[in-house]
């Protein structure tokens, strides 16, 4: 796993930066294990734009994949490592010993030929799927269940990984990527070793075209429009934005606006919140 740049031959390799793919070992998908997800293109059921700069893009089959890793009991052999167009982390796809076929986000170092395998009494090797409560502290996790049962719900991007703070009766305690500290029952499962692929962050498209491939429509800002069209609109020339903070198309404020629900009940679980984001808005003050 690495990265490629490119020399500046066309404007468009110019900043290209890209995966060099080398830990994909297999490029066709999985037939029994993806499925086809309608694009809804940022449109409603009434083909309303209620999500702007959505639309176009390649096609591309979902890949089914197994968060919930609840085949307990049961080891697994690594068959292949693939590229999923819907996430920027790996799949890996597994065959159980009862050949049953499965995919599962890419652990970083796990190869393929190993064995993995889910359950309370499952070794701490990455790829192993397990309680919390069975997790020595200070391991790191990824894929981390946040209801029993549910299947993994975050700490599934590319490089991610949680560690295991502490445990105090019913609740573990995650250090979460964000720099976020929260407690979670011990009941959920994880799974051990971070999301691989890391690299992906130091990537860049080098142009437009490729971030149309992807599905992205291109943006406008708000201040090279009329004021009928954006608050931050009009004026002469290169204007300021006129009000205290950039604000979104409809007037709510756009940077650093605190959006979570204040009497929310697991904000009892939160020992310490994320990190603040140093996003400053351009043409005016942080609100």
């Amino acid at each position: 796993m690495g990265i490629r740049s490119y020399r500046p031959y066309t404007p468009g390799t110019r900043e290209r930066v890209v995966s060099d793919f080398s830990e994909i070992t297999k490029t066709e998908p999985e037939k029994s294990l993806t499925m086809y997800i309608h694009r809804a293109k940022g449109r409603n059921n009434r083909g309303v734009i209620t999500c702007r700069h959505r639309g176009g893009g390649h096609k591309k089959l979902y890949r089914i994949i197994d968060f919930k890793r609840d085949k307990r009991g049961i080891s697994a052999e690594v068959l292949a490592v693939e590229y999923d167009p819907f996430r920027n982390a790996r799949i890996a796809l597994v065959q159980y010993e009862d050949g049953e076929k499965r995919y599962i986000l890419h652990p970083a170092d796990l190869k393929v030929g190993a064995t993995i395998s889910a359950g309370p009494d499952a070794p701490i090797e990455v790829g192993n799927a397990l309680p919390l409560m069975n997790v020595p502290l200070g391991t790191v996790v990824h894929n981390v269940e946040l209801i029993p049962g549910r299947g993994g719900q975050f700490v599934r991007a590319a490089g991610a990984s949680a560690q295991v703070a502490a445990k105090e009766g019913n609740y573990v305690t995650l250090k979460l990527p964000s720099g976020e500290v929260r407690m979670i029952r011990r009941e959920c499962y994880a799974t051990i070793g971070s999301v691989g692929n890391a690299d992906v962050r130091n990537t860049s498209l080098g142009k437009a075209g490729r971030k149309r491939w992807l599905g992205r429509r291109p943006e406008v800002r708000g201040s090279v429009m009329n004021p009928v069209d954006h608050p931050h609109g009009g004026g002469e020339g290169r204007a300021p934005i006129g009000r205290s903070g950039p604000v979104t198309p409809w007037g709510k404020p756009a940077l650093g606006k605190k959006t979570r629900k204040k009497k929310k009940a697991s904000s009892a679980l939160i020992v310490r919140r994320r990190r603040k984001s140093s996003k400053r808005g351009k043409g005016g003050r942080q609100s």
